[in-house]
């Protein structure tokens, strides 16, 4: 008895220490929905047969980039041909990476280029595209497509962050097409 006594407390405090099953109950359900599709296009940049292109910008000077200002706005375009589906709208989502500067939503240029500058995309109608951010909040402008052909226009400039410095200029995004 003595023994049934020294085990049934030591059990019992054994027994405190392990985990109680977890209660479990659904709270709610979440839904996902996508697509994956067959919509394509040939794009080509600049007039070029490639997606893949360069934007030359023309050499400024310092003193044309007061801290706040633009200058060098310079046109390119994105040529898209044989997509499928024929007609709908499409417009480019410009990606986030190393080179951009998601609070300004322009592209820094490269380590030891000029200090101070960025370049910023714009639209057509000259309203900037803030790069790196959600589709909905860049403000790319669609374009429809007509017998499955499209181009989409913009513009590329310097932009003074303060006070330029002299230096090159070589930045780089990427760009992602999007169907509506």
């Amino acid at each position: 008895m003595r023994y049934i006594k020294t085990i049934l407390p030591a059990a019992l405090a054994l027994g405190a220490l392990l985990p109680l099953p977890a209660a479990q109950a659904a709270d709610g359900t979440i839904n996902f929905r996508g697509s994956v599709t067959s919509q394509t296009c040939k794009a080509s940049g600049n007039g070029g047969s490639t997606s893949d292109f360069t934007v030359m910008l023309p050499n400024v000077s310092v003193a044309s980039l007061a801290s706040g200002k633009t200058a060098g706005r310079t046109p390119f375009s994105i040529a898209l041909s044989n997509c499928n589906p024929k007609t709908g709208y499409v417009r480019t989502m410009f990606e986030a990476g190393t080179s951009v500067d998601t609070v300004s939503g322009r592209l820094r240029p490269d380590a030891g280029g000029a200090a101070n500058v960025q370049v910023g995309i714009a639209n057509a109608d000259f309203s900037d595209i803030k790069i790196g951010q959600a589709l909905a909040s860049q403000n790319t402008a669609a374009v429809a497509l007509v017998d499955g052909n499209a181009t989409l226009r913009y513009f590329a400039q310097y932009v003074a962050t303060g006070t330029a410095g002299s230096g090159a200029v070589n930045t780089r995004v990427t760009y992602v097409l999007v169907y509506d």
